[in-house]
């Protein structure tokens, strides 16, 4: 029971990699609140999670909505202890393909979105408190197709090392936890036209051979969200099975 009885904050905590945090957050003891921008997909992430989880439709992208998490999960369960910045999207076009549109629903959901989480969220941190931006291997790898997703995610990846230097005064950490080929419902969500190919291309170039499952990222999460991680900070945990480091 590594956070009985800690307040976690996780941002697009409905399904994926999000939700399964959630689940071994609460496994050890935590009490969580999730939040996402479809309401059928929370009711059944929080019905699963049980009594310990707070599910609140929110829009990362959009300030009042953030207000409205912290608010609610202060009137909940009080400070926070863990923010897992999870939320985000991904849409597979190449540079020409690339319109305004589609740049602006990326960059406004995984780095403005992300920026504001913890800007909202600060003043409800406890000392001592962890941040974990869940960024992407994208960050350090030029995939093609992937130009203004890889961006929002490299972006965080320096955020984890400039808000450290802002945040350490009060002893909060902030780090970086990027996957890599995970098995969630965010593959099919890329806009990739024959997605098996896609799958099976990718993991015909994974070392461990096979694709991550999101609980293995959770484990990863519930590392950096205790103080078995007192030491790490402004630091990258890839968990990635060696894609972007053999």
């Amino acid at each position: 029971m590594k956070l009985k009885d800690k307040v976690a904050v996780i941002t697009g905590g409905s399904s994926g990699i999000g939700l399964a945090i959630a689940e071994e957050f609460i496994a050890e003891g935590a009490n969580v609140v999730i939040c996402g921008r479809n309401q059928a997909a929370l009711d059944e992430a929080s019905g699963g999670l049980g009594e310990k989880a707070l599910a609140v439709r929110a829009d990362v992208s959009v300030m009042t909505d953030l207000d409205r998490l912290f608010d609610e999960t202060a009137s909940r369960f009080g400070n926070i202890d863990v923010v897992v910045v999870n939320a985000g999207v991904a849409i597979a076009t190449s540079l020409e393909e690339t319109d305004e549109k589609i740049f602006d629903e990326q960059s406004d959901i995984n780095f403005k979105g992300a920026y504001f989480t913890v800007q909202k969220a600060s003043p409800h941190l406890n000392d001592g408190a962890s941040i974990i931006f869940i960024s992407s291997t994208a960050n350090q790898m030029g995939l093609p197709n992937t130009s203004a997703y890889s961006a929002t995610k490299a972006a965080l990846r320096s955020l984890s090392r400039t808000l450290s230097t802002e945040l350490l005064p009060r002893g909060i950490r902030v780090n970086t936890l990027s996957p890599g080929n995970i098995v969630t419902p965010i593959l099919r969500k890329m806009g990739v036209e024959d997605i098996d190919a896609f799958l099976k291309e990718r993991e015909s170039q994974v070392p461990s051979g096979r694709f991550g499952t999101a609980k293995e990222v959770a484990t990863a999460a519930v590392f950096l969200a205790t103080s078995d991680s007192s030491y790490v900070v402004g630091s990258e945990v890839v968990a990635d099975g060696g894609w972007s480091q053999l």
